[in-house]
This record gives structure tokens, C-alpha cells and sequence, in this order.
């Protein structure tokens, strides 16, 4: 039997990592930790003995025939057709039949829990920086908990394995631990207790760790793990309970659609290797294999696969009842498992996978120990008796992540009827049951019933998703990141430089730190730090953090810039800033928002979709109205500003013949989810009307404060001192020197 030690002594400490990563981004490794390794070294050959791979857990569904269908037993038509049997597809199946929704179908071209939920690692936490993740992850462990008498186990009859150990997050930093502290008031809120340990504390909960680094840890009892499979099987059990249909071993071929409101389309069969089953409704829950799902309908599916992976040890001494643990300075995660440990953990150079086998259904990759030694370094410090304990297995295997490590729901802006759940970012298990939730509502009901955004498809604008460098560079910076600090203002370095206005070079020149929203870059601040006076924050081409043979960028003034907000606290360029209100609030300052989102409502019935639509009578014809934007139960979407555009500006931005057109702005990042809603209730309400993006096309520059009105009047040979001119809220065309503007 191989152990830790003997994968050590195979490898070379020819290891590095990126400094600029630990700064702020990246585990928080301390110097006298040496990572070992060696370029090629691989499962087969790094002992010299049998370590094998496969998960520590028996993989079969323990679905009874009842429940899952021959290939040849399809049913014609369906409500809705949900495409993979893993743990977000048996999940979705189980929530919708819950909804009342019977004459639903899963199809799975292999077996249930195939592709990724039966290799994951199973791990069940609550607590996260976001008010609406902790709710979506408490839902699934409130499935779980057998106190529940409509619980999973009590529902399906499968158990699926929930052992509640507890979870323990450490913290090698005051900084860390304080973020510890916010997650512990926030998971209180929703009835999570947990509780602020000592180091001394910590090494009497978990006897073997190694705590003379350790700050401080957090430790939520209610946490704990689950089986993957029997997760599913359960989910599918009560699914079929329930009148849900699941189909094993049939292929989806194509997806069929037809026209919908003016140019969009509308999913209308699903073509499978045993035939057709119309549906006007498609889930893809195709995990890593999503965008092959989305190429079917010409929806564009913004994630990439890579390898991921975790080892299983033999018996350790003293371990059981050991709670799960977190590191994330560290970047490791140790799960119990049964009397032993699996632990892995998020490197800074994860394998891509280019090209992911169809037919890849309960397959694993041989463990690349090169990449994996960082966390077997962590593993060996945290826990010094792992250096002599014998490793069983290996299971390294495909998972899909995303350009911000947050799923992708809800349905798509390109086709109507199209919605999915995918990228789960390793997450998929510990989300299954609140998610699972959430998008059989949004199918149902048309909204989800929690504040979905941060996870809703729309949040990424459809001009740059299909851009396989952004999605590439941001999936593998928010995989290195998972692990670490959470700071209110923290900016990509990757997948930058997308989308930039006219304005972009002169501001960057001026000092300018760009953010990025929504794919544009977009001004925060300016730089007044005598250190870094004089040199331009420009973003520069994606380094990977020097990793994959790429250099990294030395004397990044950028980089330097934007640290000084990683905080919780004030920021270092808290003064820059404060200067810049200042100006604003006693003088003038002019605010480049070209970053917004700008449409155009146009048609016979524009006005009528308008005031259906918006709150406010927007209909003046010199008047811009900030408005609510609402659905149709009369909950608010969103917030915009509408006016009547005059016509000597529409005949210089439309080739619309219309006599009457409303310019609609919202903010930046929410362009794609305003558009969508828009374009939907033209559609619903049959309004002879249409909603062109004119964002690219259009500036926006927004002139504040005492003097601004003395500003634009040394800009333009219009009189600006009659106050029935410049009246609050008013409109009208311009000259700007030789141009016309509005």
C-alpha cells in the first residue's frame, strides 16, 4: 500500500507559486512551506505500487425497476423534458413533480448519476458570504436531516447517506477569521449557529490537526456529508413517487424549435435515439456536457471543464467523528470518510479538459500528482499524520466551472422555453436541493421565489459568452480564487478589456481604474497615490498568474492599484475617493456611464407596451422619467430611466420610421435580464412593438454638481440660463461644440 510520504519522495521541489496570487487572491502559503513535484508525474508511475482510482463509495443508484423506463418507453409529448440524470437533473425532476407537474421526463443517455454526481466528493456547508447561497444550501440539508418528516429518506425510502459531523473552518489570519466572523452573523440570521473557536479549542474538537498556525476557526455543527448516488436515487425515487418518468440509456439527438414573436424561436420537440417527444419546455442539466445541449438550439453556454480531484487514505486513527475541514488560506478541504480522510483542494493551474468523450459516463483520469502536490503539502501540514497514512484512491474526474464560480440557471435569453441548471463549480451536490427548488419554480411559476440573479444565466451579456478566452481565462482565475477572501470589491484580472467605450483611453490616461461590469470596463476611480502617479492602470493581457508557462507581469500598476480596496474596512485609496465626492458635491464632475444598458422601444404599440411595463407616465415628450419597471403580478423587475427620443436624434441612431420611440436605460449589469423581460411581455401581450440594443452605439456621460450648469454652458452656444430651459428631469437635443447630443 502507498502512502503520502512515498508520493513525496518521487517528486522534485522544483514547485512555484505565484507571489501576486497569494498577495490577495490565491492560498495564503507560508514561506517555510516546500510543495513538492514533477513535471509528468502521473498516478501509474508515482509510487511504484497500486494506487488506484475510484470513489470510496458504492456508485449504484439503488433506483428499483419501477422507477426508471427502458430506452424504448418514451413518451410522445411532455410538459417539460429535463436533459442528465445527475443530482441537478433528479433534483429538478423531484421539485417539479412537487410543483404538480406530473407529465415530465428525465432523459439520460446513460445511467442515473453519470458524468460527475458519482464521483463528487459529497460535502454538505452552509455557511457562504451570500444571504442567498446559505438559503439554497440550508434547503438541501433541511431534505437531509432526519428530524424532518418530509425529508428525502422519509419521502423516497432510499437513504442517502446523511452523516451530520459537523464542519470546521480554519483560519491562518485575523483577516480570515474576521471574514469568519461575517459568515457566522449572517448564517445566524437564518438559524445556522455556529461558533468562533480557539486554537486550543480547535486541537481538543480535532485531536490530529496541527494548530500552531492557526488564528482562530469556526465550527458549524449542523454541517456535515452526504452519498452522491444515494442523493440522487432519492431525488429520483420521490420523483417517480410522484409521477415523474426517468429514461436511462437514451441519447438526445437535437432539439427541436419554431417561431416564435417576431425573430425569436420557441423549443418545440426534443429528437432523441428513440425518438421524438414534443415539449415546449427543455432543462439542460447536462453538466460538463451543458454547451453540447446549448449548440442544439444555438445557446450559448458559458462554461469549460477541468479536472478535479480529491484522494482517499486508509484508516486513521482517531479520526472518526472528526468534523469535515475548510483551509482556504491553504486552499484544502478534508471530508471524513468512514475512518479515513478524502481531501483536495483548488490549484492555481487546474487541467482543462478541451475535449470531453461522450460516452466519459463513470470514467476517471489518472491523478496528475504534478498539479495535485500543492494540496497534498497543505494536507501534510494541517494534518502531520497524513505524511504515513496509506492512500486507497484516487478519483480525479470532469466538473464544469464558470467565469465567476456560481451556477447557471434560469432560461435563456436566446430561446424562449430553453432553461438551465449547470456549472455547478463543484458545488452541485450542496446546492442540489435549493436549486433544484428554485428552477422548477422559475418553470412553473416564471420566477424563482429567492433573488436568483447572481446565479440567472442573464447575468453575462450574450455579445461576449461564446468568447472561449474570456470564458477560459475567468473560469480558471474563479477556480483559483474559490478558496479565498471575499472582499466587497474585488475585481477580475481575467477575461478583461471585452467591451470598452470611446471615452476608454483618454480616462485610462488620466489615471482611470477600470471595473469591469457586464463585460464593459468601466470607470471607478482615479489613481492619486504619489508611488503610482504618472503610470498608466492598464489592464494588461491575462498572465494565468504566471502559471501554464506564462510570465507574469511584473510592476503591474493596475494590479497595485486595486489591492487598495481589498479590504473590509477603509480602503487604502479611501482619501483618492473621498476627494473625488468632495469635487462633485462643492464644484462639478462628470461621470462616464457608457457602460449602461441602452435600448430602443419602438412600433405601433410602443406606448402601450411602456405603460403596461413601467410605473411612471413616461410619455412626455421632453421629459426623462426614472421608473420602475414591473411583471406581471406587479413586483418590480428592475429600475430605468425612459424618454420619448426626439426625432432629429432618432434619425441620427434609428433607421425606425416610427413617429414615436423610447429610450430606455438601466444599469450595466443587469442589460441582458432588462432585455430579456422586455422582449418577453412584447411578446405575451402580442404589442406590435420592438426593443433594439443600441449599448455598443451610444455614449452616456452624466454632468454633476454647483457648477455643472456653468460647465456645459462654456460647451455649447445654447443659452442655459433660463431656468425653463435646464428644469429638472427635462430633455433636448444639444450642440457640443460641432456635435449633436442629447
Amino acid at each position: 500500500m502507498a502512502s503520502i510520504k512515498s508520493a513525496f519522495r518521487i517528486c522534485s521541489d522544483s514547485f512555484r507559486f505565484s507571489s501576486r496570487v497569494t498577495a490577495c487572491h490565491a492560498p495564503l502559503w507560508k514561506t517555510g512551506y516546500r510543495t513538492l513535484c514533477t513535471s509528468g508525474c502521473r498516478s501509474s508511475t508515482t509510487t511504484g505500487s497500486s494506487i488506484g482510482s475510484g470513489v470510496p463509495y458504492d456508485r449504484s443508484s439503488n433506483v428499483d425497476s419501477g422507477t426508471v423506463s427502458s430506452s424504448a418507453d418514451i413518451p410522445s409529448s411532455a410538459d417539460a423534458v429535463i436533459i442528465g440524470g445527475g443530482v441537478a437533473g433528479c433534483s429538478a425532476l423531484y421539485h417539479l413533480t412537487k410543483l404538480g407537474m406530473k407529465n415530465v421526463v428525465l432523459l439520460e443517455r446513460s445511467k442515473l448519476t453519470a458524468g460527475t454526481t458519482w464521483h463528487s466528493a459529497g460535502l454538505i456547508w452552509r455557511l457562504r458570504p451570500s444571504d442567498v447561497t446559505i438559503e439554497l444550501m440550508a434547503a438541501t440539508r433541511d431534505l437531509l436531516v432526519d428530524t424532518n418528516k418530509n425529508g428525502l429518506h422519509e419521502q423516497s425510502g432510499v437513504d442517502p447517506g446523511w452523516i451530520q459531523n459537523g464542519g470546521l473552518f480554519v483560519a491562518n489570519t485575523k483577516e480570515r477569521l474576521d471574514e469568519y466572523k461575517r459568515l457566522m452573523t449572517l448564517g445566524r440570521c437564518f438559524g445556522i449557529e455556529s461558533a468562533v473557536l480557539s486554537p486550543s479549542e480547535t486541537k481538543e474538537l480535532y485531536p490530529l490537526m496541527n494548530v500552531d498556525d492557526v488564528y482562530g476557526t469556526l465550527h458549524s455543527p449542523g454541517d456535515g456529508i452526504v452519498e452522491p448516488s444515494g442523493l440522487a436515487s432519492a431525488y429520483a425515487r420521490a420523483a417517480a413517487k410522484n409521477g415523474g418518468k426517468i429514461v436511462e440509456d437514451c441519447s438526445v439527438t437535437g432539439i427541436e424549435m419554431k417561431d416564435s414573436f417576431q425573430s425569436s424561436r420557441q423549443v418545440s420537440a426534443v429528437q432523441t435515439d428513440r425518438g421524438v417527444i414534443r415539449t415546449s419546455c427543455v432543462l439542460n442539466c447536462a453538466g460538463a456536457w451543458s454547451p453540447v445541449i446549448g449548440q442544439m438550439v444555438g445557446v450559448k453556454v458559458p462554461l469549460v471543464a477541468m479536472k478535479h480531484a480529491y484522494v482517499v487514505t486508509e484508516a486513521i486513527e482517531g479520526i472518526r467523528q472528526c468534523p469535515n475541514v475548510r483551509d482556504h488560506d491553504l486552499s484544502l478541504y478534508l471530508k471524513l470518510q468512514g475512518d479515513g480522510l478524502s481531501f483536495g483542494g483548488y490549484e492555481n493551474n487546474p487541467i482543462f479538459v478541451d475535449e470531453l468523450p461522450h460516452d466519459f459516463n463513470f470514467s476517471l483520469y489518472d491523478l496528475d500528482w504534478d498539479v495535485f502536490s500543492t494540496n497534498l503539502t497543505a494536507a501534510i501540514h494541517r494534518v502531520p499524520h497524513l505524511e504515513t497514512v496509506g492512500i486507497k484512491s484516487t478519483v480525479s474526474g470532469p466538473e464544469s466551472f464558470t467565469a465567476d464560480h456560481q451556477p447557471l440557471m434560469g432560461e435563456s435569453p436566446e430561446v424562449r422555453g430553453f432553461y438551465l441548471s449547470c456549472g455547478y463549480n463543484s458545488s452541485g451536490i450542496m446546492l442540489s436541493g435549493g436549486c433544484g427548488q428554485q428552477i422548477a419554480e422559475w418553470i412553473v411559476h416564471g420566477k424563482p421565489s429567492l433573488d436568483m440573479f447572481a446565479f440567472d444565466i442573464r447575468r453575462f451579456g450574450t455579445s461576449y459568452t461564446d468568447n472561449k478566452d474570456w470564458c477560459r481565462e475567468r473560469s480558471q482565475e474563479a477556480y483559483a480564487k474559490n478558496y479565498s477572501i471575499v472582499f466587497p470589491h474585488d475585481e477580475p484580472m481575467a477575461g478583461r478589456n471585452i467591451r470598452k467605450d470611446a471615452l476608454h483611453q483618454e480616462l485610462l490616461e488620466a489615471g482611470c481604474v477600470y471595473q469591469e461590469r457586464h463585460g464593459w470596463e468601466r470607470p471607478g476611480w482615479f489613481i492619486r497615490d504619489t508611488k503610482t502617479a504618472g503610470k498608466v492602470p492598464e489592464v494588461l493581457a491575462y498572465d494565468y498568474y504566471g502559471e501554464y508557462g506564462n510570465t507574469q507581469h511584473d510592476d503591474y500598476t493596475y494590479f497595485t492599484a486595486i489591492q487598495q480596496d481589498y479590504k473590509f474596512s477603509y480602503p487604502d485609496c479611501f482619501e483618492t475617493i473621498m476627494e473625488e465626492c468632495r469635487a462633485c458635491r462643492e464644484t462639478g464632475a462628470l461621470f462616464n456611464m457608457s457602460y449602461f444598458g441602452k435600448f430602443l422601444l419602438s412600433g405601433k404599440d410602443a406606448r402601450r407596451a411602456a405603460d403596461w411595463m413601467f410605473t411612471n407616465d413616461v410619455g412626455a415628450k421632453d421629459r426623462l422619467v426614472y421608473t420602475c419597471m414591473l411583471n406581471k403580478d406587479g413586483g418590480t423587475e428592475s429600475d430605468l430611466t425612459v424618454g420619448v427620443v426626439p426625432e432629429s436624434i432618432l434619425r441620427n441612431i434609428s433607421s425606425s420610421g416610427d413617429s414615436e420611440t423610447f429610450y430606455v436605460a438601466c444599469g450595466g449589469a443587469v442589460a441582458t435580464y432588462v432585455e430579456q423581460h422586455i422582449k418577453r411581455v412584447l411578446c405575451e401581450k402580442d404589442f406590435d412593438a420592438q426593443l433594439v440594443d443600441v449599448s455598443s452605439q451610444l455614449g452616456m456621460l452624466s454632468l454633476q454638481g454647483p457648477i455643472s450648469r456653468e460647465v456645459l454652458q462654456q460647451c455649447s452656444k445654447t443659452d442655459l440660463s433660463d431656468p425653463n430651459v435646464m428644469q429638472y428631469g427635462r430633455h433636448f437635443p444639444l450642440h457640443i461644440g460641432e456635435d449633436l447630443v442629447w
